[in-house]
């Protein structure tokens, strides 16, 4: 049936105002100003909420998502004492299953103690142990998941203490992800999804591979989302073309050979590829895929017509993924790699160079304006890991707007939690003042741009004939031009989440009624 929304404010044409709008069939059968609605079955009054277009998560893991929601959250430990005591207490209500965890950062302990996976066998009765940090490129395990994993010994990152990175890290996660059952996957997976429909989310991109989650956890969680009112999923599958990446993609339905195709780690686990040694540790980090390897993934996609990308975060690697794209246009030509749109997920270390480079061949930025908001600034764990000259220069947003890179937003769940409207907050309030972009531009690099990368070009805005795919919002209060004032810090309250015409979250403060 045809529903009218009245009473309430709505993004048009770029402006916030006063509008009816009504939904039908799944589609924006109006939009106009107040009073100009034609007849409909029902009503739903706003009472001065705020109608805007859901956002577009771009970069999100939902299992891991899930198993945080329901396991053992870490993100608020403090102490090496608290983290094994939250160990303790987990392993007792497991009765010897595996115990998995994510979110721990040292880097906000007062003193940076790690447990020893000795420690970790003694708080857990020798149960397998799995606690993945912040940015999930490392992990804490008990001694006894380094038994279970023979094969990670000896492998890149390999620790007797149980701090796992690099190569190691992906063999024991392995091992860790295995013992999740089919149905506690599917659980954990709704639970995330309907989180997100929560937060006005309605639509996600999963970055799955085979180092990350697997075939069968990307299979799961497409058929489920097609199986449910939850949001659209949208999976891209990280792995060369060279070791038969489209080969899954295309088993999968999957939509690019690209996500969470990494070239290299992360900033908090000291992987990331740099060109000069990090501050606090003599190391370069890692660069898993070298520039020749990036070119042959980037000129095979091209020809076969698929989106390619990769996970890039340090500058060292910033130069090889620029180096790939620059021999993949010489192979294929500039237009042919332009046309794909490949895309980029972090892109945390790019200098003038690095930007103009991805403006001329086309690629898209899918960055996470919460990791600034989170370790950003004078003071954060960027300036801890690599000095105060080097530390504030990441996540150059206004940079890649101003050279004419497209921005997704998204939040890397559970390496930050779904929060759309902080995610819009981190880039409006960018810890270095000259990276700032204004909250239209931000929003709609969280919905408009998240859809159009993907090839919707329909969504992610409040236009006739447009999907019905909108969030309905209360705020307490607005700034000149009616957008939720955010430098309060508050967080507007999601009424109601609404994926072409289906209800995937209602809070109930909203009530339809016949016309």
């Amino acid at each position: 049936m045809s529903l009218l929304l009245t009473g309430g404010r709505a993004l048009v044409d770029g402006a916030i105002r006063e509008a009816d709008v009504v939904v039908a069939d799944g589609v924006l059968a109006h939009v106009g100003p107040r009073g100009s609605a034609p007849a409909a079955a029902r009503v739903l009054h706003l009472d001065g909420a705020l109608l805007l277009p859901a956002f577009v998560d771009g970069h999100v893991h939902t299992t891991d998502t899930g198993l945080m929601l329901a396991g053992l959250d870490l993100t608020g430990v403090r102490s090496k004492t608290e983290l094994l005591d939250l160990v303790a207490q987990r392993t007792k209500q497991l009765r010897g299953r595996t115990v998995l965890g994510h979110g721990w950062d040292e880097t906000t302990w007062p003193v940076r103690d790690l447990p020893t996976a000795a420690e970790l066998d003694r708080a857990s009765y020798g149960s397998l142990v799995y606690l993945s940090r912040v940015d999930v490129h490392s992990a804490l395990v008990s001694g006894a998941m380094l038994a279970s994993t023979p094969q990670a010994e000896g492998l890149e990152g390999w620790s007797a203490d149980g701090w796992v990175r690099r190569e190691a890290h992906n063999a024991i996660r392995g091992t860790a992800l295995g013992t999740v059952t089919g149905t506690q996957t599917t659980e954990v997976q709704r639970l995330a999804l309907r989180s997100a429909a929560a937060h006005g989310i309605a639509a996600v991109h999963e970055m799955a591979g085979p180092d990350i989650s697997g075939e069968d956890d990307a299979a799961s969680l497409l058929a489920l989302a097609r199986s449910e009112d939850l949001p659209e999923v949208t999976v891209y599958w990280g792995q060369l073309a060279s070791t038969g990446g489209l080969d899954v993609m295309r088993r999968l339905g999957a939509h690019g050979a690209a996500g969470d195709l990494s070239v290299d780690g992360a900033i908090g686990s000291r992987t990331a590829c740099l060109r000069h040694s990090y501050h606090d540790e003599a190391t370069t980090g890692a660069l898993y895929i070298d520039a020749t390897s990036i070119a042959d993934h980037l000129v095979t996609c091209s020809r076969e017509g698929v989106q390619a990308g990769f996970h890039v975060i340090g500058d060292g690697a910033m130069d090889a993924v620029v180096a790939g794209l620059r021999a993949a246009a010489d192979a294929v030509g500039l237009d042919a790699v332009r046309a794909l749109r490949h895309r980029l997920e972090h892109a945390e270390m790019c200098d003038a160079d690095a930007v103009a480079a991805l403006a001329e061949h086309g690629v898209i930025a899918s960055v996470q304006p919460a990791f600034d908001a989170f370790w950003g600034g004078a003071h954060g764990m960027y300036v801890d890991r690599l000095g105060p000259d080097r530390g504030p220069g990441l996540n150059p947003f206004a940079d890649l707007q101003r050279a004419g890179v497209p921005l997704v937003l998204g939040s890397d769940s559970p390496v930050t939690p779904f929060d759309p409207w902080g995610g819009v907050r981190g880039a409006v309030l960018h810890r270095t003042e000259s990276q700032r972009i204004d909250v239209s531009t931000a929003f709609d690099a969280h919905t408009r741009a998240g859809h159009d990368s993907v090839g919707d070009t329909a969504s992610g805005t409040l236009a006739e004939g447009a999907p019905a795919t909108y969030a309905i919002w209360a705020a307490a209060l607005v700034d000149d031009a009616g957008w939720p004032d955010l430098t309060t810090g508050l967080t507007p309250t999601c009424l109601r989440t609404v994926s072409r015409g289906t209800v995937l979250h209602d809070a109930g403060a909203l009530e339809e009624v016949a016309a």
